[in-house]
């Protein structure tokens, strides 16, 4: 380890920072390490009380749980008397100052990627365009036929173009006839300031705030034959782009840190580069330029080629040997993510934001101290690094019970740099579970999504977001579409987010934000949001429902075991990539052989699920080993194909982590899975070391 003014740092973090952050920047290297010791020195105690905090509640109400059964207003009232409960603030709006228009002043889909594959990092920064006709063509988009396996299937291709030009039909229509008959030159559409200008052959239009490009071009095989020459129509997609260091990654030391702040630093200084093979050819991907072009008014127009992205640091629990302190204990590594993300996020130079903001999504938040916590410790970093108070915006992440209870008073403690909230439904359903785990028995999985909470959570994140000012000024958000190849399901489904005046969602990948974006064509985002403006938000007492079996329902032993297959299927599936590869979001088969995007969200879920249900008797220890049993072999035959997957069977340390996270799962800080994973990746990585 590398002495810097009484810390103990990791030789690879210490040369990154020194040699690769700090030169460029005004920063003396002495002064910013004594600054690091000192925001240390006076916020580690607080960030440890905040931990001892949870845990005094979590054994408050377990011990009612204990004592008591559940009826709703009793138990109301006790989480009032612990402190659980804190009272409403005053009305207010949230002033967060100056936010990129991609957050403040239009609707559209997000992406969510890890940060240590850059090649992903790359494809989800230039997702801010996409081609309609691929996302069309290459997906199951269009029902009728599949994408072809070999050259240009000409009746599919004649569905896609009908389906996308029926799109310009409904969002910038012609002033006479439809764009199907469209012959070419200028187009007059029926709302002249929708054209706003063109490149080259390619006309540029706007829609809710979105811009849509016509390329024209006769010689292309597409444009010729088509009557107007348009050879692709083109969306803007992707507004924005989350670049995780949390749940979709496998960071567990200062080499895989490292790794994933370079890849941040490259981002934000433009030079990020991927190579990889593609049909027998070395392929290499970099950031997209900017798209100019000249507007009708004969002006120059500039449109970022580019996602605006943000930073997602881990939340308040986990710490990292990366950073040692002066008594030798490990740095909270959510501290550590936010001095280094902001700090290169100070090369931005205009690339990237162009009102000088620093975004940085913070997730895994109990409660408005936490909140306020956060924005204290921001406010530290701003004066670490040399940057104007609250540069640095934040995104809420309402996905933790405590915060969506209190979610006014969460929003009250960052208003002045709030740039987002997001439900995020699975980490609220683990927190669900983990929360009254004394409570009862869960319902089956499955009946989560139609739980009374559920609605009251996904209405409450809106009506709150907008009783507290945030329409205009930043984003309302919902979470996550899972399934990467099911974009029929998704056209037909989300639809709903902007239908509930949500200004984004998270969608899996580049063809599914293109897809997406077709949705706030159809939605007008601004208008739902004035509709909505308020709504009296759904009853606290529905919110705090707890999603508990009726004692008296029969739990016959073969929907036990499916529901233990299932889950222990999607826990090994995850974990032995997690554990054995280091990869912390893939699409892994689920127990139908349907790929599902899964990240340690969905594991938490999955293992405290079980946990309730062993905890209550509605399954055995035996019944759990032996669907681990079943359901490690079918997860071995699913990956038989990838030559560095380890199976299932003997001493697997993956499976070993798999049965900790269920058996263990009673005890586990807010049932968090980040302490066994990494306490068994770090074993996996010594064992690979020799």
């Amino acid at each position: 380890m590398i002495q810097r003014a009484g810390l103990s740092i990791a030789p690879a973090l210490a040369t990154f920072i020194d040699e690769a952050v700090l030169p460029g920047l005004d920063l003396d290297a002495d002064r910013f390490w004594h600054g690091v010791a000192a925001l240390f020195a006076k916020l580690v105690p607080e960030n440890r009380a905040l931990l001892a905090e949870r845990d005094r509640l979590q054994t408050a109400i377990d011990d009612w749980h204990r004592g008591n059964a559940y009826a709703p207003q009793a138990y109301r009232t006790m989480l009032s008397e612990i402190g659980y409960l804190v009272p409403e603030p005053a009305p207010f709006a949230i002033d967060p100052g100056a936010i990129d228009v991609e957050i403040a002043g239009r609707a559209g889909p997000q992406l969510v990627v890890p940060i240590l594959d850059a090649r992903f990092l790359l494809n989800a920064a230039n997702a801010r365009w996409g081609s309609l006709y691929d996302a069309l063509y290459g997906s199951d988009a269009i029902p009728e036929r599949g994408p072809a396996t070999r050259g240009y299937d000409a009746v599919r291709g004649a569905a896609v173009i009908a389906w996308a030009k029926a799109l310009l039909d409904e969002a910038v229509p012609l002033a006479e006839g439809r764009w199907a008959d469209w012959r070419g030159g200028t187009p007059t559409l029926a709302d002249p300031a929708q054209l706003i200008g063109r490149a080259g052959d390619t006309w540029l239009l706007r829609h809710h705030g979105l811009h849509i490009e016509i390329v024209v071009d006769r010689a292309h095989p597409i444009g010729a034959t088509d009557p107007a020459g348009i050879a692709d129509i083109i969306l803007e997609s992707a507004l924005t782009t989350i670049c995780d260091l949390e749940d979709s990654v496998a960071a567990i030391d200062a080499e895989d840190k490292v790794a994933a702040y370079a890849n941040w630093l490259g981002l934000i200084r433009g030079d990020l580069t991927a190579s990889f093979t593609k049909d027998g050819r070395t392929v290499e991907r970099r950031l997209a330029k900017d798209r100019t072009y000249v507007t009708t008014d004969g002006d120059r127009l500039t449109l970022p080629g580019r996602s605006l992205v943000f930073v997602r640091n881990v939340g308040h629990l986990m710490t990292t040997p990366a950073v040692r302190l002066p008594d030798g204990s490990e740095a909270p590594e959510g501290m550590v993510d936010a001095i280094v993300t902001a700090l290169i996020a100070r090369h931005d130079r205009g690339r990237n934001s162009r009102t000088g903001a620093i975004y940085i999504v913070k997730p895994k938040m109990h409660g408005p101290a936490e909140a306020a916590f956060a924005d204290r410790l921001f406010d530290a970093v701003e004066d670490l690094i040399g940057v104007p108070r609250h540069t640095i915006k934040l995104g809420l992440m309402d996905e933790e019970r405590r915060t969506s209870a209190n979610l006014a008073a969460c929003i009250a403690a960052v208003r002045h740099r709030l740039m987002f909230i997001n439900t995020g439904f699975l980490d609220r359903t683990g927190d669900e579970i983990h929360t009254a785990m004394h409570a009862g028995a869960m319902i089956p999985k499955a009946e989560m999504k139609s739980a009374r909470w559920i609605a009251a959570y996904e209405d409450r994140n809106v009506q709150i977001g907008l009783a507290c000012g945030l329409a205009g000024k930043a984003q309302i958000g919902k979470g996550m579409w899972a399934a990467p190849d099911r974009m029929a399901d998704m056209l037909a489904q989300k639809i709903a987010h902007p239908q509930t005046g949500a200004t984004t969602a998270w969608v899996p990948s580049p063809t599914a934000a293109t897809l997406h974006a077709t949705h706030y064509h159809r939605v007008d985002v601004a208008a739902r949001q004035r509709e909505r403006s308020g709504e009296t938000p759904a009853p606290l007492d529905a919110l705090l429902t707890l999603p508990l079996a009726d004692p008296e329902r029969d739990w016959p032993p073969a929907a036990v075991a499916a529901e233990l297959d299932n889950n222990a299927q999607g826990i090994l599936g995850y974990v032995v990539r997690w554990i054995d590869q280091g990869i912390g979001c893939s699409k892994v088969p689920d127990i139908h052989d349907i790929g599902l995007m899964e990240d340690r969200a969905t594991l938490r879920i999955a293992s405290q699920h079980i946990a309730n249900w062993l905890l209550h008797g509605i399954a055995t220890r035996e019944a759990v080993e032996a669907a681990f049993t079943r359901m490690a072999a079918k997860v071995d035959a699913q990956n038989a194909g990838d030559p560095l997957y380890r199976p299932l069977s003997g001493d697997s340390l993956a499976l070993r982590a798999a049965r900790a996270l269920v058996f263990e799962g009673v005890t586990q800080p807010n049932g968090y899975t980040e302490p066994l994973l990494h306490r068994f990746r770090a074993e996996r990585k010594a064992a690979d070391r020799g």
